[in-house]
């Protein structure tokens, strides 16, 4: 199977926002609009609909209810502070997720060392909707 007939990897976006005017908001209807299956995880809206996808308050709800469907989380993207990240690391490493991505401004070193040493695909202080635009997959996409 070559990149163009791979199927997408599903993206769950802990700390999606149901506020169009969020980045979170935006950035996971644009990659929504570009064939990707977005999982909201917000425990602020565990059991609401934010574009169209029930809420999960954690990543591993969110796992466990994907598996029941034969599905699986391949992306953690980030849209929480800095020093939230390392349980979400934590989260993705327990769920068997691919890669941890920490949107533009998130950095946290400790947490993406730890999410490396696990075999995941680290990538931080990068928008994932931008370098989508762009055409840079990081191997992920």
């Amino acid at each position: 199977m070559n990149a163009n007939t791979a199927p997408k990897p599903i993206i769950a976006v802990v700390g999606l926002s149901n506020r169009p005017d969020r980045p979170s908001y935006d950035v996971s209807a644009y990659m929504q609009h570009h064939g990707y299956r977005i999982v909201a995880v917000n425990p602020m809206y565990a059991g609401m609909q934010i574009l169209g996808e029930y809420c999960y308050a954690n990543l591993q709800d969110a796992a466990a209810a994907l598996a029941g469907n034969g599905q699986k989380i391949g992306i953690v993207d980030c849209f929480r502070k800095s020093a939230d990240i390392p349980p979400v690391v934590d989260e993705a490493i327990a769920i068997g997720a691919t890669c941890v991505w920490m949107q533009q401004g998130i950095v946290n070193e400790a947490a993406a060392a730890k999410a490396q040493e696990a075999g995941l695909v680290v990538i931080m202080d990068r928008c994932i909707k931008i370098d989508h635009a762009m055409g840079m997959t990081h191997g992920v996409l």
